[in-house]
């Protein structure tokens, strides 16, 4: 596969914002009393504890290979909800912290590029042709809005399969903790049979490249 200096600053952009997307799991569990995370080491920008070999390098590796949305995870930030101060809704407090971190960042980095893109005086152009002090805040940019939209998504793992929980009946729990193993395979068919995950992210982009690059 050929890697073109867009692709190599998407994925370093990917990297990071995956890193802190973690670490902010670990963070605000950390400050509402469980402290597994930083006693696992999780609280680091040292990327070697988040990788998930299938999850972090394989899978995103094959997606780009296959033309498909490239989709992937890092190694879960543990969490031991019996050590939160007030269980299911701290659980909650968690899970949101990872997307709201990431759409933080990408609004942050949206500005930073479209006032750079405003300073070079250039024209509308392709992508690879933009100066790195552009490219690098608008790929940074997209690739947290599209983590932070993704993991939204109320399929298990993801973060937003937490709100279902925070709002389900503790009577259907049991129910929905059988059927939570198999949401990876939900996602898998969605990024691979389907273009459900092109479709939705596709508006949302394009909305950031307008803002960035008018």
């Amino acid at each position: 596969m050929h890697l073109d200096h867009v692709t190599i600053v998407f994925f370093a952009g990917l990297v990071v914002a995956v890193i802190l997307h973690e670490i902010s799991h670990g963070a605000v569990a950390f400050a509402l009393g469980d402290d597994t995370a930083r006693r696992a080491g999780r609280l680091t920008l040292n990327p070697l504890p988040h990788v998930d070999p299938f999850g972090s390098v394989v899978l995103p590796v094959l997606g780009a290979l296959a033309h498909v949305p490239v989709i992937g995870w890092a190694k879960p930030v543990p969490v031991d909800p019996s050590r939160l101060r007030h269980g299911r809704r701290d659980m909650l407090l968690v899970a949101l912290a990872g997307p709201t971190t990431n759409f933080a960042l990408a609004a942050v980095a949206a500005v930073v590029a479209r006032t750079q893109f405003h300073d070079t005086g250039a024209a509308v152009v392709f992508l690879g042709d933009l100066p790195l002090r552009v490219l690098v805040p608008l790929l940074f940019a997209e690739v947290n809005l599209f983590l932070g939209i993704f993991n939204f998504l109320p399929i298990p793992p993801l973060d937003g399969a937490a709100l279902v929980e925070r709002v389900l009946p503790r009577s259907w729990l049991s129910g929905w903790y059988r059927v939570r193993p198999y949401g990876i395979l939900v996602l898998l068919l969605l990024a691979v049979r389907t273009n459900v995950l092109g479709n939705l992210f596709e508006p949302f982009l394009r909305h950031l490249d307008l803002f960035v690059l008018r």
